[in-house]
């Protein structure tokens, strides 16, 4: 073999050597990179580290600002309750899954006027909505999407966007939601909303005082607006970080009960 051969069969051989050690490295790289789960994925993830299973034939009681809740969700129907007293004998207040508004009066059903028994109803649903996130989730009309994976206070997080169909999706169904979901355990430990009511604004929440009660993960929020009116709820993480959003006050579960029932 000449010189100029030997050299030629070299600078093949450090090719061949080159192309396969880069198509080694990229396999090896596709192959040990986790691939990111579809949002369902997520949501189903969550909805299970939350106590989806126990939450979706339980009765739920807890105490929340001036009163008392109690929720009652067997075989797909529900029926939620709000009272002024822990015995619900001085008002109890009815929802049911087909959203027929009752208010009860030591035991006996008033009149309630048909302009106040939305606002009510609406009031009762989203305390007891709230109370167990994410289940709820998977509502029929619930659209969702991933929109990124993104850290904050140096944990990696799930950014899932959360719209409602106008059929289903209720009175606020134009309402935008951004749940942050831990990549390591799945649990939502800040979520963010714009609404439309009463000129409309923006919330940001950061969980805090988890418990297991029963199976079910509660917890407590710091409820936070930002300082202008609509912004991105992409940026809010941001504004978190550098303590641009304003306090506005603290939401607790107080003394939450479960008890499971077995479906007949």
């Amino acid at each position: 073999m000449t010189p100029s051969q030997n050299a030629h069969s070299s600078r093949s051989y450090l090719l061949f050597f080159l192309s396969s050690s880069i198509f080694i490295f990229v396999f090896l790289t596709s192959a040990c990179t986790p691939k990111t789960p579809e949002v369902q994925e997520i949501v189903d993830q969550a909805i299970a580290r939350s106590g989806g299973s126990t939450i979706e034939n339980a009765e739920i009681q807890f105490k929340f600002r001036d009163y008392y809740y109690r929720a009652k969700r067997e075989d797909g129907s529900r029926i939620f309750e709000r009272c002024r007293d822990v015995a619900c004998l001085l008002e109890r207040d009815v929802l049911n899954s087909e959203g027929d508004f009752i208010r009860f009066r030591e035991s006996a059903p008033i009149q309630v006027p048909d302009s106040m028994k939305q606002k009510y109803a609406n009031s009762i649903n989203s305390v007891h909505y709230f109370s167990v996130l994410p289940y709820g989730l998977n509502d029929p009309a619930v659209t969702k999407t991933l929109v990124d994976i993104h850290d904050v206070k140096g944990k990696s997080y799930y950014r899932v966007k959360v719209t409602f169909d106008e059929e289903g999706g209720g009175e606020d169904f134009q309402d935008q939601y951004m749940y942050w979901i831990s990549t390591k355990d799945f649990t939502v430990d800040y979520l963010a909303y714009n609404y439309q009511v009463d000129e409309g604004g923006t919330r940001f929440r950061e969980a805090f005082n988890e418990r297991m009660i029963n199976g079910v993960r509660f917890v407590d929020y710091r409820n936070y607006k930002p300082k202008t009116q609509f912004p991105l709820l992409t940026d809010l993480d941001a504004q978190f970080e550098n303590n641009e959003l304003i306090l506005l006050s603290t939401i607790a579960t107080e003394n939450p009960e479960v008890t499971p029932l077995v479906s007949q």
